[in-house]
């Protein structure tokens, strides 16, 4: 496909200004977009929209469907009734230079959990079926999430979902039943904010496309294994019988560094994924275009070649 030659800007929506100590998907978003059109530009760079991982990296998300649930707009929230305009003041001011994630993300989960709550009480019959279609449209993805991240919240003391109870880690039926209900107001929650992400950026995208401005998105090749997707397809990754990586991802030594780069991303095991007809893949891409309109696939190599390390080697040295 040839691509028409266009300009624009690389900005994660983190960056953007805010009363509550960082960018989101409101009013600022919007103002960017207009701001690109002015300046003649046709594209928005957004890097990845899930959520954060190790050293507050979207390219270590929880989930390589889900949306970054501190980009939520707190002010939509209370014009739906759900917040009050006081619960909106943070308690002690936010730096508007910098991002201090361990202030913000407190902050910004109290309030979407009251949103949350609200919602469930008091959300008239149009909100409740919206949700509801929601929910349906992405029944492929989105129960194993919020299950996923309601047992990470419970199981917060263990590293990864390998180190759950046993009956949890490896997926047995009852066991996941038994979860989904003892945990169900937390499982609500997640959706809760799943759905409110989609539907924000779905208005920020249509504004942007309104006005002739494309968004680029990423979809990073490895995903990481403390994640929903890893838990829920544990025959589509290099994991033992007790689900822990066998080999993980990374770059050999070269000029800049020489250990290499340990990334520790699980690696597909791509004979199950072929079985299947890339099954996995194809949906994965399929979302991401819902939300862009065009796709960076980071280190696309590692369709063709990537670098393979033993998971208890502590450097990328040894690979192959």
């Amino acid at each position: 496909m040839r691509l028409p030659r266009a300009s624009g800007i690389l900005l994660h929506p983190s960056s953007l200004p805010g009363p509550h100590g960082s960018g989101d998907l409101g009013a600022a978003a919007h103002h960017f977009v207009d701001w690109l059109v002015a300046a003649g530009q046709k594209l928005w760079q957004v890097l990845p929209l899930g959520g954060l991982g190790a050293g507050n990296s979207p390219y270590m998300s929880s989930s390589a469907f889900a949306g970054n649930v501190l980009l939520v707009d707190l002010h939509d929230l209370q014009r739906r009734g759900w917040l009050n305009a006081d619960e909106l003041e943070p308690p002690t001011a936010f730096d508007e230079r910098r991002i201090a994630f361990d202030a913000v993300q407190p902050f910004r989960m109290q309030r979407l959990a009251t949103a949350a709550e609200r919602f469930a009480g008091q959300a008239d019959a149009g909100d409740r079926a919206d949700f509801d279609e929601f929910r349906a449209a992405h029944r492929n993805w989105l129960p194993d999430y919020a299950l996923f991240m309601a047992l990470a919240e419970a199981y917060a003391d263990a590293p990864d979902w390998s180190d759950w109870p046993p009956a949890l880690a490896h997926r047995d039926a009852a066991a996941l039943a038994a979860a989904r209900k003892a945990h169900a107001p937390r499982v609500a929650f997640w959706e809760f904010c799943q759905w409110r992400f989609f539907r924000q950026w779905a208005a920020l995208k249509r504004h942007a496309n309104a006005r002739g401005v494309r968004i680029v998105g990423d979809a990073p090749i490895f995903i990481a294994y403390h994640s929903a997707e890893v838990w829920a397809h544990q025959a589509l990754f290099e994991l033992d019988s007790a689900g822990r990586p066998t080999v993980v991802a990374g770059v050999p030594p070269d000029a800049f560094s020489a250990t290499g780069q340990h990334w520790g991303n699980p690696l597909y095991r791509w004979s199950a994924h072929a079985a299947d007809g890339y099954a996995w893949w194809v949906e994965r891409i399929r979302r991401i275009f819902e939300l862009v309109d065009i796709v960076r696939i980071d280190h696309f190599r590692g369709f063709a070649a990537f670098w393979e390390i033993q998971a208890f080697e502590r450097t990328a040295i040894n690979g192959h």
